[in-house]
């Protein structure tokens, strides 16, 4: 299952990678894609975990970016 989530308050394109590095690790993740300019994260998951997995993600990307929130 691929999903579009808004981003807010990333502030740069170094964190955006980071959280994109870091989401992809996690297990389930088929591809995840972090866009500055855009404010957007794309992420591609197994369908049957793909709320654990987008739950994990948003702990990873808290980690890298404590401001930063994904808006479900």
């Amino acid at each position: 299952m691929k999903k579009t989530f808004e981003l807010e308050d990333l502030d740069c394109a170094n964190c955006a990678r980071k959280m994109q590095e870091a989401v992809e690790k996690i297990e389930g993740v088929n591809s995840c894609s972090v866009n500055f300019m855009t404010q957007k994260m794309i992420l591609d998951a197994d369908d049957a975990k793909f709320d654990l997995i987008l739950k994990e993600a948003i702990k990873v990307m808290k980690k890298v970016e404590p401001d930063c929130t994904v808006v479900l």
